[in-house]
């Protein structure tokens, strides 16, 4: 609406000031730390495509403690999308209302097109310090069997898990909402490099995500933009329990094989990102973060 638009305009304003204010105080690195760098004005908004549950939203909750406003896309129905609303209230309470979940299919060209400009009238026209993606939706099958992987749920898991994070960085640059210091994240597994049941269209989604990741922080890099995946180990989520129904038994042998005898946590792949924001993480580009425990480095003897 026109008269929130009016409240976030008066916001951005204020955090402005504030940062100049500062700055003239001589108190450098407080004005640094509140986001304004030598390349210009960074907003304190972070995007992430998978929002809801599992990574995306632990992430989401953990940057509204960090003090960023989050702008968010998940597509969710049910028990599913009121788990979303509920994260949605959670992180308003956290960072003072400052959050934007829209419900929608965020791999759709339309979708881009039509939620860009909303997002560029949110940060007052300043780059994202994030763009995450985390989209979690594709067909979990084999190649062969009783259910082999058709033509069209494969284009549709490369599409929707990896391609679609090229077209959003694409967009974003355009409309210069992204800039010095934004990060480009991307969230991979260890079935990247390892075959297992189910996994298939899902891995070659991912093997793309990196790739595209890989060049998109070889291109932008220039430009102070860094692109890079965190790798996580499994994880007990929703979507783990989508690839097979032996889930429980990849949580009880993930748990004997790795150095550090437990599971991935959403929670620590959001303490992960958070760290990466800083700007000590500024050198950190076209690479994958592997955060598991060292479960990826362990044998499964």
């Amino acid at each position: 609406s026109s008269a929130a638009s009016d409240v976030y305009k008066r916001q951005e304003f204020t955090r402005l000031f504030l940062k100049l204010a500062l700055l003239f105080c001589g108190e450098k690195e407080a004005w640094l730390n509140c986001g304004l760098t030598h390349g210009g004005t960074m907003s304190d908004w972070v995007l992430i495509l998978g929002c809801s549950t599992g990574h995306g939203g632990a992430t989401a909750k953990r940057l509204a403690e960090d003090g960023y406003g989050i702008i968010g896309f998940h597509f969710d129905r049910g028990d599913v999308k009121k788990e979303a609303e509920a994260a949605r209230d959670a992180i308003a309470e956290i960072n003072g209302g400052r959050v934007h979940f829209w419900n929608t299919n965020a791999a759709d060209a339309d979708t881009m097109n039509e939620y860009i400009p909303k997002i560029k009238e949110i940060t007052g026209g300043e780059p994202l310090k994030l763009m995450l993606h985390s989209i979690a939706f594709g067909t979990t099958t084999n190649f062969f069997g009783n259910k082999p992987v058709t033509q069209k749920q494969m284009d549709m898991t490369v599409h929707v898990m990896g391609n679609s994070m090229l077209y959003w960085t694409q967009k974003l640059f355009d409309e210069k909402l992204i800039g010095e210091g934004s990060r480009i994240l991307g969230l991979t597994s260890e079935g990247n490099y390892v075959a297992m049941e189910g996994y298939g269209p899902v891995s070659v989604a991912k093997v793309a995500m990196e790739a595209i990741i890989r060049q998109i922080g070889w291109e932008l890099g220039q430009h102070g933009i860094t692109a890079n995946a965190v790798q996580a180990g499994v994880t007990p989520t929703r979507a783990l329990t989508k690839i097979t129904d032996n889930w429980e038994d990849w949580v009880d042998n993930t748990k004997k094989r790795n150095p550090m005898r437990r599971t991935t946590t959403p929670e620590d792949i959001a303490k992960t990102i958070s760290m990466l924001l800083q700007p000590e993480a500024d050198f950190i580009n076209c690479s994958i973060i592997y955060c598991d425990g060292g479960e990826s480095r362990s044998g499964s003897f």
